[in-house]
């Protein structure tokens, strides 16, 4: 069965400027992807109907109906790729929901996309509210594979122009690797930065879920500058997650997995993800890493964690 990866998204590092006029905040981070995260596979249905089953350790309480960033971001595929089609055989039409009709169909099998269907199913692997893009990286995988299974042909631009009327990460999380992030999301530069890719990472979740509203509403609203990302060391050394100080007031337990993580051994940086809960750590060495992990989970048995590389 077509499978794709939904990759956990790690900010880097998050600074948040100024107050925009539609109430967004412009922000200026770094996106990084570690290479593992929820799973989500399907199988192509004629009939044109789009069904969504959830498992895995984080599905409880999920909706698996026209709400979820999966089946809309499928329902959008399905307008660019097969505009005729009506929308959502799953649910009836959204006034609120954007439809988005592109050209780039050129590789486009054209006997592929009639009655354009799926059944989807998502493995849950990521918590939610965490702070490491699971929703919108969910939502990126089923463009991405829906795009192979249907046939489409859409390159990645295309396939974040959709995801862009759906969540401003989503673009970031079509592409799944290391950005420089913009304005309120949307605007995308990529980046090599030496030494990054292939880098061990470890997360660690305290189990407590934290909304982002609620956080960005805490930020004391000062702009402590610009990120400087010309490398990695000026990353680790003078970058930050503006949105720490107020997560770490609402979720104290954030401060004691930083503070766990960061007297590992091996350890080169330590920081928040996002808004929270999530944190990560960076590791020169993959034993140092591994080590990391288990010592945390014998400690903090009730702590998520997840290792892998920076891809």
């Amino acid at each position: 069965m077509p499978t794709e990866t939904a990759y956990a998204k790690v900010n880097l590092a998050l600074h948040v400027r100024r107050r925009r006029e539609d109430g967004y905040h412009d922000i200026e981070s770094l996106f990084a992807f570690v290479d593992s995260g929820d799973v989500l596979r399907a199988e192509r249905r004629d009939d044109g109907e789009l069904k969504l089953t959830i498992d895995g350790p984080f599905a409880a309480g999920l909706d698996d109906g026209p709400d979820n960033l999966v089946l809309r971001a499928a329902d959008a595929l399905t307008q660019s790729a097969c505009p005729e089609r009506s929308r959502g055989t799953y649910a009836q039409p959204s006034a609120e929901r954007p439809s988005t009709t592109l050209g780039n169909t050129g590789g486009r099998d054209a006997g592929a996309v009639a009655g354009l269907g799926a059944d989807l199913y998502l493995t849950k692997n990521l918590p939610v509210a965490s702070g490491i893009g699971g929703g919108s990286a969910d939502a990126a995988a089923a463009l991405r594979l829906l795009n192979r299974l249907w046939g489409c042909g859409l390159d990645d631009a295309a396939l974040c122009a959709i995801g862009e009327t759906l969540g401003s990460d989503i673009p970031a999380c079509v592409i799944s690797g290391t950005l420089r992030v913009e304005g309120r999301g949307e605007a995308l530069q990529p980046l090599d930065l030496a030494g990054l890719a292939g880098m061990p990472i470890l997360l660690v979740n305290p189990g407590v879920p934290l909304g982002t509203a609620p956080v960005f509403k805490g930020w004391d609203q000062h702009d402590r500058g610009a990120l400087d990302s010309s490398s990695l060391a000026a990353v680790i050394e003078g970058a930050r997650n503006d949105l720490e100080p107020p997560a770490r007031a609402l979720v104290p337990e954030i401060g004691a997995v930083l503070d766990v993580l960061a007297v590992q051994g091996g350890v080169q940086l330590a920081r928040m993800s996002g808004s929270g809960a999530t944190c990560f750590a960076l590791f020169d060495r993959t034993e140092d890493a591994d080590a990391a992990c288990h010592a945390i989970q014998r400690a903090y048995p009730d702590w998520w964690t997840m290792g892998g590389v920076v891809r």
